[in-house]
């Protein structure tokens, strides 16, 4: 008896050892394989709260598994930093475990779509900060201080020369009625170093946009390849101010200012814009728009809008920015819910359609006219009928016309 108690002794000796060295073999499994998945490819489903590929053996021998939905315990996953040196690395389980990794694993994971596009939107910002570096500060100076709304016109070599189309255009207010005070927000962006130049001379708030390679400085015949290039660069510049957080009012500097036209900006329109062929009614899609004058807020849909127009650019080669804005315009409001209001002629007027009524008029394009030396002398010419107007009886006023533009229409 004593010889068979002995044995069972010894073979339950032996189990107890060979079940110990089981479980310290188990023990150290479940210890290592959390840092095996790490340097696994599957490594990503255990960082961002995926289903994890490994498990812990309970008592009762059950599969404990992590999923989407339950709730994490235990230290925050690897991708806080931390002291590899501190208590959270001696946390228990795979959760301490993962803060092992090194940077170089995490360097491995993929970016996921979101980042990605996060990443190509602060690289597109930077590319945009540098093409318009200091234009922010420049339009903060010039923008008004209550509703950062900043007027904007654009000058090249041959339009800012003395005598030319930018001494018109200052002058007109400073003739005009009450708007003197407007010149103080109106920003002149200068498309070469001689107008930049020029425009210091004349004035606080100038900024030089020039594009390597192209010469905007002498004048340029309609639709060259120059002009294509001057008018479409505008476009993305005026983006640029949108993003910015600024409302602009775009006036070609061929434009003269006799009256105030915000009055005529309706806060209803996203897109408030001066018309060649007006039917009468303002939210009339179908009229014909004019984008050497128009006012715009900066919102998402306007944001958007800029962008699709300049990208229509490639579907309409060899065509400027204001046929290829009426090829597209119906899409814009569509697509994009854009609310576009035109400026009745009678107030914001051009040589291709303008008011009788000088008692009215807050602006004159010479639009349907080719030809700087045609704009240069018919605007004088306006310029003229409005001295003119401003010297007569009260009374006399309503007899008022406008001289017919014999240079540029005829």
């Amino acid at each position: 008896m004593a010889k068979v108690a002995a044995e069972a002794t010894g073979r339950q000796a032996a189990s107890f050892v060979l079940g110990c060295v089981a479980a310290l073999t188990v023990v150290l499994l479940l210890q290592r394989r959390p840092e095996d998945l790490i340097t696994r490819p599957v490594a990503p489903v255990q960082f961002f709260g995926g289903r994890s590929s490994s498990s812990s053996s309970g008592r009762d021998g059950t599969c404990s598994c992590s999923s989407p939905s339950s709730t994490p315990t235990g230290p925050p996953p690897v991708i806080v930093a931390a002291d590899h040196h501190s208590d959270a690395t001696k946390q228990p389980g795979a959760a301490g475990a993962a803060t092992d990794a090194t940077a170089d694993d995490l360097s491995r994971l993929p970016a996921s779509p979101a980042h990605r596009q996060q990443e190509e939107g602060r690289d597109a910002e930077e590319d945009e900060d540098a093409e318009f570096r200091g234009l922010a500060a420049v339009v903060a100076r010039a923008a008004t201080a209550d509703d950062r709304t900043v007027i904007i016109t654009c000058v090249n070599h041959a339009w800012a020369a003395p005598g030319s189309l930018l001494d018109l255009f200052l002058e007109s207010f400073r003739i005009g009625d009450g708007i003197a005070h407007l010149l103080s927000h109106v920003l002149i962006v200068a498309m070469d170093p001689p107008a930049m130049e020029r425009c210091r001379a004349l004035h606080p708030h100038c900024y030089l946009y020039t594009i390597p390679g192209v010469d905007f400085a002498s004048a340029k015949f309609f639709l060259s390849k120059e002009y294509l290039e001057l008018v479409w660069s505008k476009l993305k510049l005026q983006r640029r101010v949108l993003q910015l957080g600024y409302n602009f009012l775009f006036t070609d500097v061929d434009v003269m200012w006799f009256r105030n036209p915000f009055k005529h900006v309706t806060a209803y329109a996203d897109m408030s814009i001066s018309s060649d062929v007006f039917f009468g009614d303002p939210d009339n899609i179908d009229n014909f728009p004019n984008t050497g004058f128009f006012h715009v807020r900066p919102n998402n849909r306007t944001i958007a809008m800029t962008r699709a127009w300049h990208e229509a650019r490639e579907r309409y080669p060899g065509r400027n920015e204001q046929p290829v804005f009426n090829a597209i315009k119906k899409g814009l409001v569509r697509d994009l819910g854009l609310r576009v209001q035109y400026m009745d002629p009678a107030f914001m007027g051009g040589f291709c359609s303008y008011g009788k009524d000088l008692r009215k008029i807050c602006t004159m394009h010479a639009n349907c006219c080719v030809g700087l030396a045609n704009k240069l002398r018919d605007l004088a010419t306006v310029l003229g009928d409005w001295k003119n107007y401003t010297r007569m009886p009260h009374w006399a006023k309503h007899a008022a016309k406008w001289t017919v533009p014999g240079a540029c229409i005829h």
